[in-house]
């Protein structure tokens, strides 16, 4: 029985050239990890770094579908009776789309990509990206005429 480490002796003349293999070996140190103090100059000279998160911060609650059809009717001037089958046909179709993995261009709201949807059982999980320019969107001119009186 041979041992993977044992080896044929090979015929060695001057004229043949011969190939040599690197073998690799892994070395384990038994000596303990190398201490840096903190006396040194270097580690002196070193400030420690502050790492700040870009996460938005919530301030205002959730935008509820009652919250949004009454901030519809103050801004348009529309009848809430008007309003709300609208609103509720809008979510609908955005809804919709969402599901089936379009992405949407919207441009007050800006452009809603689908990355990823999970199957759960009670209905499903739908993971966008939502692109915004930099442009306050409130300051942005109205995009809808003005209604004629």
């Amino acid at each position: 029985m041979t041992t993977p480490s044992a080896r044929k002796p090979r015929a060695t003349s001057k004229a043949s050239t011969r190939k040599t293999t690197a073998t690799r070996t892994s070395k384990t140190s038994t000596t303990a990890p190398r201490d840096d103090h903190p006396e040194t100059p270097q580690a002196a000279e070193t400030s420690p770094v502050v790492v700040t998160s870009d996460a938005p911060l919530v301030t205002a609650p959730d935008l509820k579908k009652r919250d949004l059809i009454n901030a519809v009717v103050a801004r348009s001037g529309v009848k809430k009776r008007d309003a709300k089958p609208a609103i509720e046909a809008a979510l609908a179709i955005l809804g919709s789309a969402l599901s089936e993995g379009r992405d949407l261009n919207l441009p007050p709201l800006g452009k809603v990509k689908v990355q990823r949807q999970k199957k759960i059982a009670q209905g499903q999980v739908v993971t966008i990206r939502l692109r915004q320019k930099d442009e306050d969107i409130t300051d942005a001119p109205d995009p809808l005429a003005q209604a004629a009186e």
